[in-house]
């Protein structure tokens, strides 16, 4: 028997286990002790040998301590283990707590002034060989029976309900291995506990999930519709925060049910709990337990912050669609790991979170959060969230809805308990809709980017053009050899003012001509849900700005948000100059719904990046920002009272960050009297949740002085991993920070890389601190610092912060008179 004790990237055949066993069944007994930090066990692995083997490889983290280790097996006459035979391996370990927020990790929080721990999982993707040897891959799907034995006084968790629990008691009888591991915990006058949990189904090891500590939950109970079966559903956290469950509680009894209708599948696990922790990569789906950080699934029950409850309830959401998608069927490998996420990120952000809360319009709100793409560690990245739920989505549109959820249901169905790969889902798909879908689907998700659509217009109607796009300008021609299947969804107007959408035109080619009465409105990618860019002619953007303004227009609100972002991110891509943009601002500043002012905030805020070291821009542009939002807030006001909208809500916090980033005096007083006050006597009366963002924003620039009092790295060491790179994630939102982030990294280069050794986190430190740059001179630099340094764990990560310098510098040199032009006529104006 041997472990492999494999690096994280393990996308080569050599980081791949043999094929040649495979487990059916996991008996994990498990103590933790809180006090040492200290875990350890022994784990039972029953196997069927699938070919005959002299020795059986399996994975194992350098963190656990192995003891005695033996192989049993059905055919004892034989020196190897013979084909279709069966065998079991158990081995012995122990192992430190880790305090990586990966594996079997530790986490701290307050009691009375003390520090204290408690201890979780995190095994995606490949760390549950760093809290039991196992066969740490997908597709190697198994049952488990866990045992946890723990203080008494703490609670025990993990996929499945108790089967029992009770207290150790030296003088019972227990089997030779559980008595001799009983008989040698630590601190022996401690009172132990041993609870064991019902068997799952099979399962991937990255699911797998146990905790142990001094949680106290919430509980309620849900009926499912297709089984009928009540099913129990607990919060858990520790007892100072356990009242902001809630929220999340009652999100899970929405949606949980909904899901079983939508995939006509029964839940198959007797409980669902979630776990709230102070240290957590986000949230993680394991089967039956979820966790996540408390900043991703608490709020206050007292104050109502829509911000945070729509987080909160589209996490929470997205995690519970896993329980079908991804943890019944599972992706084979990590190279489609975009089907859980972005299938589980479509329906926690639009399909399922729309149905369950339509008043927070999230169809539109998708369009801003989910409209671009952008070794195995790193491969959650915006290809497995952002670009796979755009697809989806745009596939949804394109055949409809019913019809999609029918289709992944089938898919469901025909992989229960199993794995999968793409061309399955799609197989369900084209077997709901008749259409072929592989063939729609296949350059989106193998293809990297996606495309431009070009727009001119001709006697005979719309000729359309698709390229690659790319954020710094037109591809060459290597770069542009991928043609889509385009749905062009093209809306058009009647005669009588009818509005007409052919969602059945497809661009199959790289050109083609459309029939469109050139007379009459029209637009392309209606509704935006087709993940493509459309540059239309400046007079055509024109009249389509025009109508949009209207109070009756035949364009939607995500037309006009799409629109909005189109206009955007084409401008810095240099395929349409920046006073298109402030055109089209300009003309909506009439504009009343405040997800249309949200992707006006973050347009001009991209503007406003690029130039805020070229003094007469930046001045001249915060006065055309000042001009669009500080009437909203003379109108609107600072508080928010009881029983209004959300939209109204949303357009107050928008208005006030709006003016904020214009730096105007009157809201930068009010909103600095208000964080004064507060310091001053500890009343939050008059800081609003939705508005704490701006008045800190306000304050942090009052007292930019102390910026180089908070950068020394020895007050870092005392923060989480997951705090150091919020922290450094907020200074380079911070324009007075950001030239120092980088020096800073560079003089502490050898400090992070050690902490972050067996974190993810070290690809976010260094998207922080290099993405900010924007001279040549600074990206040479960069570049040059990085040449001797081994990037394995953050490559695609420097790449892309890289990419985002050369694209920041070409925007800015070609850019800075048209802006410049168009400023200088504004105030004139």
């Amino acid at each position: 028997m041997s472990t492999n004790r494999s690096s994280k990237t393990i996308s080569q055949n050599k980081y791949r286990l043999p094929t040649n066993v495979k487990p059916s069944h996991y008996d994990l007994t498990l103590w933790t002790d809180l006090e040492s930090l200290e875990f350890g066990g022994f784990v039972t692995v029953d196997l069927d040998i699938l070919e005959e083997v002299s020795a059986i490889v399996l994975n194992c983290s350098d963190d656990l301590k192995l003891g005695d280790a033996s192989v049993r097996c059905s055919a004892h006459e034989h020196a190897a283990l013979p084909a279709g035979s069966k065998a079991q391996v158990k081995i012995f370990y122990t192992a430190m707590l880790r305090d990586s927020m990966t594996g079997y990790y530790k986490s701290a929080w307050q009691r009375d002034g003390k520090t204290e721990h408690y201890a979780l999982t995190q095994f995606q993707p490949t760390d549950a060989r760093a809290a039991v040897p196992c066969w740490d891959e997908p597709q190697l799907k198994a049952t488990w029976t866990i045992t946890m034995i723990s203080k008494a006084e703490t609670v025990n968790l993990s996929n499945m309900p108790a089967e029992s629990e009770a207290l150790y008691d030296p003088s019972s009888a227990f089997d030779t291995n559980l008595a001799t591991l009983l008989a040698n915990l630590p601190k022996k006058n401690a009172q132990w506990k041993i609870t064991k949990f019902q068997k799952t189904p099979p399962m991937s090891s990255y699911i797998v999930a146990w905790a142990n500590g001094p949680f106290a939950h919430l509980e309620t109970t849900v009926v499912m519709p297709l089984s009928g079966r009540t099913i129990p559903l607990r919060f858990y956290a520790t007892p100072d925060i356990i009242e902001q469950g809630q929220f999340s509680l009652e999100v899970t009894t929405k949606v949980l049910p909904l899901y079983e209708k939508i995939f006509d599948i029964e839940y198959p696990l007797p409980k669902l709990d979630t776990l709230a922790v102070n240290d957590c990569l986000g949230a993680m789906e394991n089967w039956g337990l979820i966790i996540g950080r408390t900043i991703h699934l608490l709020t206050d029950p007292k104050k109502v912050d829509i911000a945070s409850r729509r987080a909160i309830a589209g996490m929470q959401t997205h995690e519970v669609a896993h329980m079908w998608f991804g943890n019944i069927t599972t992706m084979e490998w990590w190279d489609n790991l975009y089907l859980n996420e972005g299938f589980a990120t479509l329906m926690g952000s639009a399909i399922v979170l729309g149905e369950v809360f339509p008043e927070w319009e999230v169809n539109a709100s998708f369009v801003t959060e989910c409209p671009d793409p952008n070794s195995i560690s790193q491969i959650f990245d915006g290809l497995a969230y952002s670009k796979a739920a755009s697809v989806l989505r745009m596939l949804s549109e394109y055949i409809g809805e019913e019809q999609f959820l029918k289709g992944v249901s089938l898919y469901l169905k025909a992989h229960l308990y199993g794995n999968s790969v793409t061309r399955d889902l799609w197989d369900g798909i084209s077997a709901s809709s008749g259409q072929n879908v592989a063939r729609l689907m296949n350059n989106w998700i193998t293809k990297i980017g996606f495309p431009l659509i070009t727009v001119t217009e001709t006697s005979d109607g719309i000729h359309v053009r698709q390229d690659r796009y790319l954020d710094d300008g037109a591809p060459n021609e290597k770069e542009n050899e991928t043609i889509w299947t385009v749905p062009l969804a093209i809306l058009t107007v009647t005669e009588n003012g009818e509005v007409h959408i052919d969602k059945t035109a497809l661009l199959e080619e790289r050109e083609n001509t459309f029939a469109v009465d050139m007379s009459r409105d029209f637009k392309l990618n209606t509704g935006t849900t087709g993940l493509y860019r459309v540059l239309y002619t400046p007079e055509r953007l024109s009249k389509i700005a025009i109508e949009a303004a209207k109070g009756d227009s035949v364009f939607s609100l995500s037309d006009r948000i799409g629109l909005l972002c189109d206009v955007s991110e084409l401008s810095h891509a240099g395929l349409t100059p920046v006073n298109s943009l402030l055109n089209l601002v300009d003309i909506w500043r009439n504009e009343t719904n405040h997800l249309v002012w949200v992707s006006i905030l973050n347009s001009l805020r991209d503007i406003i990046r690029p130039f805020e070291d070229h003094s007469q821009i930046n001045t001249s542009l915060c006065a055309f920002i000042r001009s669009l939002f500080a009437p909203l807030v003379q109108r609107l006001g600072y508080d928010f009272p009881g029983g209004e909208s959300i939209a109204m809500v949303q357009l107050r916090k928008t208005a006030v960050s709006g003016a904020v980033e214009g730096r105007d005096d009157s809201v930068t007083r009010e909103l600095l009297s208000r964080f004064q006050h507060y310091m001053k006597t500890g009343d939050s009366a008059g800081m609003p949740p939705d508005i704490k963002m701006p008045i800190f924003t306000t304050a942090a620039r009052v007292q930019s002085t102390l910026l180089t009092e908070m950068l020394p790295y020895r007050p870092l060491e005392a923060l989480k991993i997951w705090d150091v790179t919020t922290f450094f994630w907020g200074l380079e939102a911070n324009s007075l920070a950001r030239p120092l982030l980088f020096p800073f990294f560079q003089d502490n280069y050898d400090a992070f890389s050690k902490r972050f050794a067996t974190s993810f986190m070290l690809k976010s430190l260094v998207s922080a601190c290099v993405r900010s740059l924007s001279t040549q001179e600074a990206h040479d630099d960069a570049q040059a610092f990085f040449a001797d340094k081994d990037t394995t764990r953050y490559s695609m990560a420097l790449a892309r912060a890289l990419e985002t310098i050369r694209a920041r510098i070409a925007y800015i040199e070609r850019s800075e008179n048209d802006l410049c032009d168009w400023l200088t006529r504004w105030e004139q104006q």
